[in-house]
């Protein structure tokens, strides 16, 4: 809460104003329910701050600002715009109507998580930003600037195949510069992931399923393109089949693969939970 005086009336209800939205409640010692208010709105907004600022005006030591906003009787909050007033509250209020006032103007949820997600990218914090925009897509899977973060997730995950179709689903009133640079980057994972090198091991290993060094090579060069599920099946499978000879050597590129995931994906969960039960 920022509390208004006469020294930052301009700053926060004019300047602050312009760039998003003012919550001013009014309050005084001797009106416990203005109090209440004050403190149910901090309560509400308190993870909002990026959406609506929430300032305080004691009209007791401030008695020419409550004037000036024409104050007649508390509790009072008058929500601001550009410095003008936009809407407001007066009387008593229980937390529905708290609620019913504030949701007219606080972000919908998904626009929550997709702020989340991109500060958590911004942060290269990668299971965060997957966790937040996957629940955005959940609530609406028709927005194209929520597809648009997920597609980048997808291609940070290496899941270029959920990734590409998901980039089929934009429509072209919404293909703009970030849809441009995703495109390319799904059309550079495409080929990276159906290299030459991984079509000729494809190819020999298809000839020669039991060569367990070509199984290796491919596995490997799968993790190195993101194809990690693909690279930790087959691993998985030589530990399991194979003998003490080629068991450990199999086990290691197993384990270099789960570490190279980020901490907290299911990915990697799952093939340690089968690691796990094959050992004991």
């Amino acid at each position: 809460m920022i509390a208004i005086t006469l020294d930052n009336f301009q700053e926060v209800v004019v300047e602050q104003s312009k760039n998003k939205l003012v919550l001013v409640t009014f309050w005084a010692e001797q009106v416990p329910e203005s109090i209440e208010l004050r403190d149910k709105l901090a309560a509400k907004l308190s993870d909002l701050s990026d959406h609506i600022t929430l300032a305080t005006v004691d009209c007791q030591k401030q008695e020419k600002i409550a004037e000036q906003f024409g104050i007649k009787g508390l509790p009072t909050a008058i929500l601001l715009k550009d410095g003008q007033p936009l809407d407001g509250i007066s009387g008593p209020q229980d937390d529905a109507s708290i609620a019913t006032f504030l949701e007219k103007y606080l972000p919908k949820p998904e626009d929550i998580l997709l702020g989340q997600a991109k500060n958590a990218l911004d942060e290269e914090q990668l299971i965060e930003a997957q966790t937040a925009i996957k629940q955005a897509y959940q609530i609406d899977n028709s927005r194209a600037d929520i597809k648009l973060v997920l597609i980048d997730v997808n291609l940070q995950t290496g899941n270029t195949t959920e990734a590409k179709a998901l980039l089929d689903s934009i429509m072209m009133v919404d293909q703009d510069s970030d849809y441009q640079a995703l495109l390319a980057k799904v059309e550079l994972a495409q080929q990276a992931e159906n290299s030459p090198e991984i079509q000729s091991l494809e190819a020999q290993l298809a000839t020669t399923p039991d060569d367990i060094n070509l199984s290796q090579q491919l596995a490997t060069q799968y993790s190195q393109v993101n194809r990690q599920e693909e690279a930790l099946t087959i691993l998985f499978r030589l530990v399991q089949a194979g003998d003490e000879s080629t068991k450990d050597k199999s086990k290691e590129l197993f384990l270099d693969v789960l570490k190279a995931l980020p901490d907290g994906d299911s990915l990697s969960a799952k093939f340690r939970r089968k690691l796990y039960t094959l050992m004991y």
